[in-house]
């Protein structure tokens, strides 16, 4: 396993998938309130860790036979990816990240009415804390461990994590700018797309 295959894999995975995600709302709201090179530290660091500990429970998996381990990988792909496209084809017109971005829009609103005075350390904190816990679960979280079982871990670590902080960056950049122009079925299909084709490729692998 070459760690550029696991680098390119996770940079390009990630970057396509987190546009659009809850991360992102949470990253580009929290933006238009605090300085946008705290929210971004803050929320790159939470995705670095994420990224880490997803890692570290992909390789975690590898104790156990290498066929189960390729078959299991091969079932997450497929499955998320025909989940995804199946979704897709139900969306009407464009689709919309409206509730998306209410969600992360709410979350960001609990966590602000929790503080008293504002500091460096606060938006830290906040942008650290509310990137974790809506990445924890998300599928692009299932998707890095498989990617881990199946790629050296540095170059998915190192992928993923660049992939994170592009889209980190674009949030506090430009998120209002690139959220009206990108549509939610796009979005899931290209997410799908991607899904499947890792597993169609970790399925040759195991012949």
């Amino acid at each position: 396993m070459h760690p550029l295959t696991g680098f390119t894999a996770g940079l390009l995975f990630i970057t396509l998938s987190e546009l659009g995600d809850k991360t992102f709302f949470i990253s580009m709201i929290l933006a238009t309130r605090h300085p946008r090179r705290w929210v971004f530290l803050g929320a790159t660091a939470a995705l670095f860790v994420m990224t880490v500990l997803s890692v570290a429970i992909g390789q975690a998996v590898t104790i156990f036979p290498e066929h189960y381990v390729q078959g299991l990988t091969v079932t997450l792909f497929l499955g998320f990816g025909l989940k995804l496209l199946y979704d897709a084809s139900r969306m009407v017109g464009g689709g919309s990240l409206a509730d998306e971005q209410a969600e992360a829009l709410e979350a960001v609103e609990e966590s602000e009415a929790e503080v008293k005075k504002w500091s460096v350390k606060a938006v830290l904190i906040q942008s650290f804390s509310l990137t974790f816990v809506a990445e924890w679960g998300d599928r692009t979280q299932f998707a890095t461990i498989a990617l881990a079982a199946a790629n050296h871990p540095v170059g998915v670590v190192l992928g993923s994590t660049l992939g994170h902080a592009v889209c980190a960056a674009i949030a506090v950049a430009c998120g209002k700018l690139v959220a009206g122009r990108i549509s939610e079925r796009w979005l899931t299909t290209v997410g799908g797309l991607l899904f499947v084709i890792f597993g169609l490729v970790a399925a040759v692998e195991m012949v």
